[in-house]
């Protein structure tokens, strides 16, 4: 079993508020995380994924809460009775101010972003996203990219693990999902359909209030997705290439991003930058490891010889940012940018001061000064916003460059895995 660094945080924040919604793909390790806090604080245990549990909450939402007599409860796939939330606002407004921890609930699918479900519980609530383990987590590691990141000076570490193309190829072939990481090849093969065709038709259906062939529009349209990591998201392309409609493949993709599938990532169009920003948003696959399943590729030289390693190796970047986030000092927005003139920054992670850090990731094991174009680019329409900038590479120095007055680092991918 993985340690999951984010259980502190989902303890104080049940001290914090009356209602924890902890939201992500399913089997990233949300039920056995929720399972340790309730025995740990005490809170009762309820699966909405068994029918009879189910089948009361939908019934009588009301009693359903009320049946609790006041024990703080844990309600496991919530996604599956958004009926319970008007029941649960009830209870929240009647709680003391002093009353905290009363609903924990947990979802693979993010119900309050969903258009299925527009009540929201301002003030009451806090949400926390958990995805599939970090390298981090996987290594039994305690390092922390975004901490890293806002140190007051980079320290590297002399005697970073080695990490070779193939390793780190392999790496985004096995993905992080826990069931995954000791299942052999075959068997992985056989996890990632079931796990597939379970998102497809059964979680989709509460997300989204699908009508006619759905099933096949699906099945053409995540696999073209998973081609599409780490390029813009053009939802009038995809609709022509798939001969589909662009309005019904834009709700598909918002509905398999509540999922968990897929991640939008907007584009930074703030102060001086938004008039050279391409406004449209990046798309990354939630997990590597399922992009390469719908991708076919089964072996690293399979990856490493493919047009798709680049956009993937970002997608794992992107994914570790947002992961790390869930137990660093300091959470942070995430953009990427892109000027008419083609300059971008892959990653751009900013502040709640508006401070900056801009992030390129390299699939090459060497770096140049020239590869710095884009983060010297985005300076020079942000100013002093911009606090860092860095390549994540493939190679094992980390070393500083200058390039118009301001220095930039090359960073060792390695660094993660440290």
């Amino acid at each position: 079993m993985y340690s999951r660094f984010s259980k502190n945080l989902l303890k104080e924040l049940l001290n914090e508020f009356r209602i924890l919604y902890l939201t992500g793909p399913r089997q990233a390790g949300k039920t056995t995380l929720a399972q340790q806090i309730a025995k740990d604080l005490e809170m009762r245990y309820i699966s909405l994924d068994e029918q009879t549990a189910l089948a009361s909450a939908q019934s009588d939402p009301h009693g359903f809460i009320d049946s609790f007599a006041g024990q703080p409860i844990v309600l496991d796939e919530f996604q599956y009775a958004p009926e319970l939330i008007s029941a649960i606002k009830l209870i929240s407004d009647q709680l003391k101010p002093s009353e905290r921890g009363r609903f924990f609930l947990t979802g693979s699918a993010d119900i309050f972003s969903s258009a299925k479900t527009q009540e929201a519980l301002p003030g009451h609530m806090a949400r926390v996203e958990l995805y599939p383990l970090s390298i981090t987590e996987i290594m039994g590691g305690k390092f922390n990219l975004i901490d890293f990141l806002l140190a007051e000076k980079l320290s590297v570490p002399e005697n970073l693990p080695s990490l070779n193309r193939e390793q780190l190829a392999q790496t985004l072939i096995d993905g992080g999902y826990p069931e995954l990481q000791n299942k052999s090849p075959r068997a992985r093969q056989i996890w990632l359909q079931s796990y597939l065709q379970g998102r497809l038709f059964k979680d989709f259906e509460s997300v989204y209030q699908a009508k006619g062939d759905y099933h096949t529009k699906l099945e053409s349209l995540i696999p073209y997705l998973a081609d599409l990591s780490g390029n813009l998201l053009k939802y009038a392309s995809i609709a022509n290439d798939l001969s589909q409609n662009d309005k019904v493949v834009k709700s598909y993709i918002e509905a398999l991003e509540w999922m968990f599938i897929i991640k939008r990532i907007h584009p930074f169009v703030k102060n001086s930058a938004k008039r050279q920003t391409i406004g449209m948003p990046k798309l990354q696959m939630v997990d590597t490891g399922l992009a390469c399943y719908l991708l076919g590729i089964k072996k690293p030289q399979q990856l490493l010889d493919s047009s798709f390693y680049g956009g993937l190796l970002e997608s794992f970047v992107v994914m570790e940012c947002y992961k790390h986030m869930a137990w660093s000092q300091e959470s942070m927005k995430l953009y990427h940018y892109r000027d008419k003139q083609k300059n971008e920054v892959d990653i751009i992670l900013e502040q709640s001061d508006g401070s900056l850090i801009g992030i390129e990731v390299k699939a090459s094991s060497t770096v140049r000064e020239s590869d710095f174009k884009g983060i010297s680019k985005f300076a020079e329409l942000v100013g002093e916003q911009l606090k860092l900038g860095i390549i994540l590479y493939a190679g094992s120095r980390f070393l500083p460059f200058s390039n118009k007055g301001k220095i930039y680092y090359a960073v060792p991918l390695a660094l993660l895995w440290s």
